[in-house]
């Protein structure tokens, strides 16, 4: 089971109908909770995210708005009876913030700190990349390992039926075929999150190839000016990154308060996706997984 949740979509200033960033990840038996900001422990009651489903904290930086709301998680997390260890990940220049705020939390979780200080895997299928922002930041990409799909003509034409499929799958080879004579490549599926940064590399790398993307969108392409003053990105600028990586899904979000028509954003962000589609989130949206063919 792959889905995202959408816990808030705000950037620095909440509105009525925007709580503070989050974001929830279900992937197959992770619980990956990315920028919790004020109010998401309240956000995940109204979703349906129970706090027993977190087995991993994502932080991209340590803006108030991704991680204020951490404090009230871990202690939820406590109350709940959560025993199983919970994973924590943030930018080493952040340490002493994160540090001050899970020692605000009720104490009892069998908690892990994993700064990272640089590009590169930090996780099983976890890896980062820099950012560029104003402090140190960096972006999640998740991925699952590539693997084969079997063609079934051409297993007819070598003979090879019922269990013998399976043992060739995890032998490679059967009786003079190989498992390449008949199957493809299929790339595992991929999802990168991309918050708060100027256009960059990283963003790049990140957004390459990945079936959903969720970039920040704090600015409309009229207010350039703002977003390379603060280091974001403009709504044409996240889906001109999503249509240079090819990326099957891209989801706006990190909305500034100044924009009520989020329309307009994700109108931006369409004529420069390329195939990409687009769409603009919204509090306690459910975002599944997008299916994809051989590619």
């Amino acid at each position: 089971m792959r889905e995202l949740v959408i816990l808030g979509t705000a950037s620095q200033v909440p509105t009525r109908t925007r709580n503070h960033n989050g974001y929830f990840l279900r992937w197959e038996r992770e619980g990956i909770l990315f920028d919790p900001g004020e109010g998401t422990q309240r956000q995940m009651i109204l979703a349906g995210v129970p706090a027993s489903r977190i087995s991993r904290i994502c932080l991209t930086h340590v803006h108030g708005d991704h991680c204020f709301g951490l404090p009230g998680v871990l202690s939820r997390m406590v109350l709940d009876g959560v025993a199983h260890p919970v994973h924590l990940h943030f930018p080493a220049a952040g340490a002493d913030v994160v540090r001050a705020l899970v020692g605000l939390a009720t104490p009892g979780l069998d908690l892990h700190l994993h700064p990272h200080g640089e590009a590169g895997a930090i996780a099983p299928g976890i890896e980062v990349e820099p950012l560029r922002h104003r402090i140190e930041a960096y972006g999640y990409r998740v991925a699952e390992p590539d693997g084969r799909t079997v063609l079934p003509d051409r297993l007819a034409a070598a003979g090879i039926s019922g269990p013998d499929v399976g043992r060739l799958q995890r032998e490679g080879s059967l009786g003079g075929v190989r498992l390449e004579d008949v199957s493809v490549h299929r790339p595992g599926r991929r999802f990168a999150f991309v918050m708060d940064t100027a256009v960059c590399d990283g963003a790049s790398a990140l957004a390459d190839g990945a079936d959903l993307l969720v970039a920040e969108s704090t600015f409309s392409d009229d207010d350039g000016a703002l977003a390379a003053q603060y280091l974001h990105l403009t709504a044409g600028q996240a889906g001109a990154i999503a249509g240079a990586g090819g990326v099957g899904t891209l989801v706006l979000t990190h909305f500034s308060c100044r924009y009520d028509d989020l329309g307009v954003l994700a109108s931006q962000a369409r004529r420069t996706a390329g195939s990409a589609s687009v769409v603009a989130a919204s509090d306690l949206d459910r975002i599944p997984f997008p299916r994809r063919g051989v590619r």
